[in-house]
């Protein structure tokens, strides 16, 4: 009952697509190039909640995470190519200021931890499952 499939096949690179899991928006992102190696560069010192990039994804390109933020459980932005992405290319949360990078790390802000990425696995190449 927890666990919910979905067909990536029509997120382009560089777009990003929400669904709902259990209550809660999911982001799916299709992370370009440019953004993988950002997300990749960056230090673990920098971070306020340190984890890789690597550690987050199943395969690089594809970046899942539960979009709440970690303050107060509000619904950042960067979704769509028109909202505000914060200082770091990612997500930003109006409510309080929160700004996540590329990858969903928490980089500046009230936010104590990352947007949290949820058990998933690749069940084709187009196809996740999430739960």
């Amino acid at each position: 009952l927890g666990s919910k499939e979905f067909d990536l096949s029509n997120i382009e690179v560089g777009t990003a697509k929400t669904v709902k899991w259990r209550g809660k928006p999911v982001f799916i992102k299709h992370r370009t190039k440019e953004e993988i190696e950002e997300a990749r560069k960056v230090s673990l010192n920098d971070l306020k909640h340190p984890e890789k990039d690597e550690d987050r994804v199943v395969k690089d390109e594809w970046l899942i995470v539960v979009g709440v933020c970690s303050h107060l459980g509000c619904i950042p932005l960067g979704q769509k190519n028109t909202d505000a992405k914060g200082d770091f290319n990612g997500w930003f949360c109006p409510c309080h200021g929160s700004h996540y990078d590329s990858s969903g790390r928490v980089r500046k802000g009230p936010a104590p931890k990352n947007l949290q990425v949820p058990k998933y696995k690749f069940v084709s190449d187009n196809k996740i499952k999430i739960g």
